[in-house]
This record gives C-alpha cells, structure tokens and sequence, in this order.
C-alpha cells in the first residue's frame, strides 16, 4: 500500500511541478522544454526502457538471492546504453545538423533521457522486491530536488536548457542517496551474461517500440503545431497532453504497481495460467479506476482550468484537454489493462503491431482534420490513433485471456461512471472553482464508490473489507 500512495503522491508532486514550470518559463520556452522533454522520452523508451520492464518481469526476491547474473546483467547493459546515448547527442552537436535546438538544449535533452532511465530503472527493482521504504526514498529525495532545482532554475533564468538540465540533476541526486537501499550483496558486473541481456531484449523490444511510436505520435502532433502555428501554440497543446497523461498516471500506474508484480509472483509460485488469470481481474480493477476518472476530469475541466492552469495558458488548455481525453483514456488502458496479457506470457510483438496501425491512423488523420479545426485538428489526429490501438490491442489480447472479463462488472462500471458524471455536472456552474473541485471527488466518489462496492466488482468489496479487517486487528 505504501508503493501506491507514494505513487500517487508523486504523480501528484509532479503535476504541480509542471504547472509551476510552465508559469515562470511562459509558453514559448515551455514549448521547447516541452519538446525536449518529449525527445528524451522516446530516446529513453527506445535506448532504455526495456531495461525498467526486464527488471519488472525477471528481477524480484528469488532471483535476487538465487541467479545474481539477473541484476549484473541489467545493471552492465544499462551503463552501455546510457553511453550510447551520450555519444549519440555528441555527434548531433558535432554534426552541426540545424535541429531548432541549441547545443545546451541538445546536451540537456541528452541528460534528461538518462536520468529518467536511471531513475525509473531503480524504482523498478525497488517494486520487484516490493521495498516499499526504499521506493518511497527515492520519490521523496527527487520531488524536494526538482522542485529546487526546476522551480528555481525556471524563475531565475526563464531557460529550457537550464531547466532540463535541473530535471537530470535532481533525478541522479535522489539515485546517489537512495541506492544503498537496493544494493544487492556481492553484486559484480562479471556476473552478467549476454545470454540474458539478449533475453531481455527480446521480451523487452517490441514493448519499447510499441511506446516509442506512441511518443512519436505525440512528437510529430506538437512538431506539427509548432511548425505550423508557432512555439506558443505548441505549449498550449503540450500543457494538455503532459497535465493530462500524470493525472491518468495517478490512477492507472498506481493501481498497475502492484497489480503486474502480484501477477509475477503468482506467475513464480501457482503457475502461468494463475497469472493469467490474475492479469484477467486486473484489467477489470484498472478499468474501475480509469473510467470515473476520465468521466470526472471531463465534467470538471472548466473549474479544474480555472484553479490550477496559468492564465496565459487557459482556454486552449480547455479545447485540448476536451478533446485529448479519450486519447489518455486508450493509452492508460493499453499499458496498464491489456499490455500485462502479453507480458505475463512473454508475447510481446502483438503490442509494437497495434501501436504501428495507431500511428498509421494518426498520420492518415494529419493530413486530413487540421485544414477544417485548425490546430486542434492535431489534437484530433492523436485521439483517433490512440483509439484505433486500443481497439486493435483488445481484439489481440483477448485469445490469450485466462478469463474474459465479466459482462456484469463492465456495466456496472459504465453504470455506475454515468451516473456519477450525471450528479457532479451541476457543479461546472459553481461560483467558486476551487470548492467545486472539493465537492465534485467527494459527491462523485461517494457515489460511484457505493455502487462499484455493493455490487462487487471485481471482488473489489471483498478486498476492501479484508484490509480493513486487517488494519483493526
């Protein structure tokens, strides 16, 4: 439970450490932090993300203890990616290539990319062991460093590069102080073995291409903004989309945590087809969060804008989230609900196949809806790819499903989000938007709570129950 609410938490910290960034950088230099910000996500999920989902799927306690060659392995090929990397953004700054971006941004963007990847890496192998104090040092040694190191750096120098290279810092100052909680005894790097990094690699590649097509569907979609309607224009879109994404990651990541390393370890002790199963019930539990949340973030937009989104910002804002809603929505579902069908059995190519004709979609739809809506049209463009994979991404998943998901918890869940939307609705014409962003989760929540729990969705009453039983006792 402490590995979710410290998620939550983070997502949180994050969420607000973006607005505050976007205040004092403005919506120019936002655009290209933003940018830049995004082109260190590819690189990272293309360079090294399938190292944070190996250590997710083949790194915990036993392995740990009985095939150390896990952990060298990782940790070796790691360091060799990361200076791939490196080398990489200095032959851009070498070549002199015009890439709309200064060689310090260049450099920043570079040490961005690493510093997710460590940090996610390392948080990884804290939830496989599921070290709950140790992930919860991290998070907490990060957030206070970037909220010095961003903040600050964005109001004194109103600078992406600064501020990017802010990012990178704070993420390596929280891995210095925290990683003696994840040391493994006699941990030596003559352990590894290319046997396993290729392993690995295999498991992980066609996981890491399906998201780095998805980054670059959003890539291209803020480029093409850029390029046609101006760097401002693309922090409005961008300001949308990243707020929009860390808030869906509150509920779906925070959930997903625990759920796949429960998966896992069902996965080592009762067997392939008890995974399975448990990844058939999680999907139900994480649509259960996901739904009423993209349900409330719509009916409360307008005070949500009003409370929390910079002035300059507001408006577009609005415009964007409206429509970028269903986009994060399939996203969320496609990593958190139906990716973990092929990760429990090691199948993954069906994944990198659906977010291939996602991006197709989305390409088709660019040349087509920003000549009748504008830029928004863009925004458009991502909804529809986002869509057409998840819907390709379910068709795919359902042959290898233990279980299907029960018709009556699904529309109990559809239910049940209808009519929590319908009885918050009333509260967009409040006068004060801060008190109706306090009543909209309660009323909302009470309300979808009630019937979600008695009628046991999922088994969710149950489960409630016992942690309840177990926290009195």
């Amino acid at each position: 439970m402490t590995i979710i609410l410290t998620f939550a938490v983070n997502s949180i910290l994050n969420f607000l450490l973006g607005l505050l960034v976007a205040k004092f950088l403005g919506p120019a230099e936002f655009g290209r932090y933003a940018i830049a910000a995004a082109i260190a996500t590819v690189v990272n999920t293309v360079c090294l993300d399938w190292l944070r989902l190996s250590a997710t799927r083949f790194y915990s306690e036993r392995t740990r203890r009985e095939e150390p060659a896990v952990r060298a392995t990782l940790e070796a090929t790691f360091g060799i990616m990361a200076l791939a990397v490196c080398l990489g953004a200095g032959l851009v700054i070498l070549s002199g290539v015009d890439t709309g971006f200064s060689p310090g941004l260049i450099a920043a963007t570079a040490a961005m990319c690493i510093a997710i990847g460590i940090f996610d890496f390392h948080t990884a192998l804290a939830r496989a062991r599921f070290l709950e104090r140790g992930y919860a040092h991290l998070v907490i040694v990060k957030n206070v460093a970037l909220f010095i190191l961003m903040v600050g750096s964005a109001m004194l120098f109103e600078n992406a590069a600064v501020v990017a290279f802010g990012f990178a810092a704070g993420s390596l100052i929280a891995i210095v102080v925290g990683r003696i909680a994840l040391a493994d005894p006699g941990l030596t790097l003559g352990a590894a073995r290319p046997a396993l990094a290729r392993t690995f690699l295999a498991y992980g590649l066609p996981l890491v291409g399906a998201n780095a097509i998805f980054q670059l569907m959003t890539i291209l979609n803020r480029g093409a903004v850029a390029s046609h309607y101006g760097f401002a224009e693309a922090g409005y879109f961008s300001l949308a989309a990243d707020l929009g994404i860390r808030i869906f990651a509150v509920a779906g990541s925070a959930v997903d945590i625990l759920l796949f390393q429960l998966a896992v370890r069902t996965d080592e002790t009762h067997g392939r087809e008890a995974a399975s199963q448990q990844v058939s019930r999680n999907l139900v539990v994480i649509l259960a969060f996901l739904a009423p949340l993209a349900a409330g973030y719509f009916v409360l937009l307008p005070p949500f804008q009003a409370v929390f989104v910079p002035s300059d910002f507001r408006g577009p804002f609005a415009t964007y989230s409206f429509v970028l809603i269903p986009a994060l929505l399939s996203f969320s579902l496609l990593q958190f609900a139906l990716n973990p069908v092929f990760q429990i059995r090691k199948r993954t190519t069906p994944v990198i196949v659906a977010a291939a004709f996602g991006l197709a979609v989305n390409l088709g739809l660019m040349t087509i809806l920003p000549a009748t809506f504008g830029p928004v049209g863009f925004a458009l463009a991502q909804m529809g790819g986002m869509l057409a994979a998840l819907a390709l991404t379910f068709m795919l998943a359902l042959p290898l499903m233990a279980g299907r998901p029960p018709l009556k918890d699904l529309l109990v869940i559809l239910g049940a989000t209808a009519l929590m939307a319908a009885a918050v609705w009333l509260l967009r014409a409040f006068d004060s938007a801060l008190l109706a962003l306090i009543l909209g989760p309660v009323l909302g929540g009470a309300i979808y709570a009630a019937l979600v729990l008695g009628l046991d969705v999922a088994g969710l009453r149950g489960a409630v129950l016992q942690r309840l039983k177990g926290q009195r006792s």
